[in-house]
This record gives C-alpha cells, sequence and structure tokens, in this order.
C-alpha cells in the first residue's frame, strides 16, 4: 500500500494535481477538506464559524489518520494547513509513504486566492493588502512543516500536467 501526500499552501493545485495524478497513474484520490465536509456534513467555512478551527483540525487529523492506514493506493490532498498542526507532519514520512510539497510563491498564490476569497475560510474577509500579508505571514510559518515533504516540485510558472509529469518522474 502505498501512500501518495501533496501538501502546500491554499491555492497552489493540490486537488487539481491529485485528480489529474489519479487519472494517469490509476491510483485512488481522497481530498481530505471534502472527506471531512462529507463527515461532518458541513462545509469547511461552516465548520470553522460553527466549530472553531480546533474542532476542525482535530477532526482533520483523525481523518488523515484513517487515511493514511488504508490497505488500498492512494493520493491524499491535504489541506493547506493540515501538516502544521496535531504533529501531522510527522507523518509525511511514514512507510510506504511520500509527500510532495507543491510549493508556490507569495505572488502567484495572492493571484489565485484573490478571486475565490469567499470559498476560503481564512481569508473571505480580507482586503487584498491583507491578504498579500496574510499568504507572506503564513507561508513563513507553515514553510518548516511544508519542507518536511519527501520532495519539493515548484509551481509558479507550470501547467498541472507539467507538474504531474514532474511528479510521475519523481514517483519512479
Amino acid at each position: 500500500m502505498k501512500k501518495i501526500i501533496l501538501v502546500g499552501y491554499m491555492a497552489v493545485g493540490k486537488t487539481t494535481i491529485a485528480q489529474l495524478l489519479s487519472k494517469k497513474i490509476e491510483i485512488e484520490w481522497i481530498d481530505l477538506d471534502k472527506l471531512i465536509e462529507k463527515e461532518l456534513r458541513l462545509s469547511v467555512s461552516e465548520i470553522f464559524k460553527q466549530k472553531g478551527e480546533v474542532y476542525f483540525r482535530k477532526v482533520e487529523h483523525e481523518l488523515f489518520k484513517e487515511c493514511l492506514k488504508s490497505t488500498t493506493d492512494t493520493i491524499i490532498s491535504t489541506g493547506g494547513g493540515t501538516p502544521c498542526y496535531a504533529n501531522n507532519h510527522l507523518l509525511l514520512k511514514g512507510e510506504n509513504t511520500i509527500s510532495v510539497y507543491l510549493k508556490a510563491s507569495i505572488e502567484t498564490v495572492f493571484e489565485r486566492l484573490k478571486s475565490e476569497k469567499q470559498h476560503r475560510p481564512l481569508v473571505e474577509n480580507q482586503s487584498e493588502a491583507e491578504l498579500k500579508e496574510f499568504i507572506a505571514k503564513h507561508l513563513f510559518e507553515r514553510s518548516y512543516f511544508y519542507n518536511q515533504a519527501t520532495y519539493t516540485i515548484a509551481v509558479d510558472t507550470k501547467t498541472p500536467q507539467a507538474i504531474v509529469e514532474e511528479l510521475i518522474a519523481l514517483l519512479n
């Protein structure tokens, strides 16, 4: 049983890459945020509003561990904060586990997030100036955890298909 874990900040393309990689190498993929939503029957935004981030992170940790215990080969697309809480970063280097940090610059993340803020509970009420500062601060704080991944792929100027090809080359 092989687990391929994709980590990185919001809007770097974890879900898109997981979907494309899944089709290409014919391994099931799981979006951890979607799994949490299904389990709790609430959107991530609603979970944050109704139950708070601490509750969300606790559920996220438990479901992440369950995904890793599964006996099937799986690609796991994590949420942006997954490796940063509950020692989840320690799970990125388990047996039969390959983790990949999809790394984007502040500018790339900013450009991608500014048009979809309403779907992101951590940034939905921020001005563009606040958003850019928030991204820079978060990327700095989270870089230690993201860098625990087995591999890093810079995604700024690459198409999703090029990222998937680079990922496949790393896996072989």
